[in-house]
C-alpha cells in the first residue's frame, strides 16, 4: 500500500514539475495536474494537503536535484572548463530540440513569476540557483580558477543558461543555448 501512495505522489510531482516548467505556476491548475497525472483527486489532497504551493515546492526540489545530477555528470565528462561547460549547455540545448520533453530544465519561468508574490517559492528557487552555482563554482575551482573568480563565473554561467532557456523555449530550438556555448571560451579565458 505504501509503495502505491509514494508512486502517485511522485507522479503528481513529476507532472506538476513539467507543467510548471512549460506553463508557469499561475498557468497550471490543480485540475490539470490531476488530469495529466492520472492520479485521483483524493491522492492529490492526501499527499499535498496545503495544495498547489506545496506541490510547487516539491516540484522545484525535484527540478533542482535533476539539474544538479545532470550537470555533475556533464561537467565530469570533459577535461577543461570550456569543454565541460560547453558540453553541459549543449546537452540542455538538445532537450529543447526534443520539444516534448522539458523535464529537468532550469526554473526561470516559475522563479520570475513568483519571486515578488510568494516568499516560499522565491526562497525555493533561490536555493536551487545557489546550489547550481555552488556546483559550477566547485567545478571551476577544480579547473584552476580562484574562488572569487569561480563564484563570479558561476553566476554568469547560470544567468546565461536561464536566459538561454527562455530564448530556446520561445524559439522552440536549442540554438540560443548553442550560441551561448560558442561564446564560453571568451568568458572562461584565464587571465595571464
Amino acid at each position: 500500500m505504501k509503495q502505491k501512495k509514494e508512486g502517485k505522489r511522485d507522479l503528481i510531482i513529476k507532472t506538476a514539475s513539467q507543467l510548471f516548467q512549460c506553463q508557469g505556476y499561475h498557468g497550471t491548475g490543480l485540475n490539470q495536474i490531476i488530469e495529466e497525472s492520472g492520479a485521483p483527486k483524493g491522492s492529490l489532497y492526501y499527499h499535498f494537503p496545503k495544495g498547489k504551493e506545496e506541490i510547487a515546492l516539491e516540484a522545484i526540489l525535484l527540478m533542482k536535484e535533476q539539474v544538479l545530477e545532470e550537470a555533475q555528470g556533464d561537467l565530469n565528462k570533459k577535461d577543461s572548463a570550456v569543454e565541460a561547460f560547453q558540453f553541459h549547455i549543449e546537452q540542455i540545448a538538445a532537450e529543447f530540440d526534443k520539444k516534448m520533453n522539458m523535464e529537468g530544465l532550469p526554473i526561470g519561468l516559475i522563479a520570475s513569476e513568483t519571486a515578488s508574490t510568494n516568499e516560499k517559492l522565491r526562497c525555493a528557487c533561490q536555493s536551487a540557483f545557489q546550489e547550481w552555482q555552488s556546483l559550477y563554482t566547485d567545478k571551476l575551482k577544480q579547473f584552476g580558477y580562484t574562488k572569487e573568480k569561480a563564484k563570479e563565473l558561476s553566476i554568469a554561467i547560470n544567468a546565461m543558461i536561464e536566459g538561454g532557456c527562455i530564448l530556446a523555449m520561445t524559439s522552440e530550438s536549442g540554438e540560443p543555448l548553442r550560441t551561448i556555448a560558442k561564446q564560453l571560451p571568451l568568458l572562461l579565458k584565464k587571465e595571464e
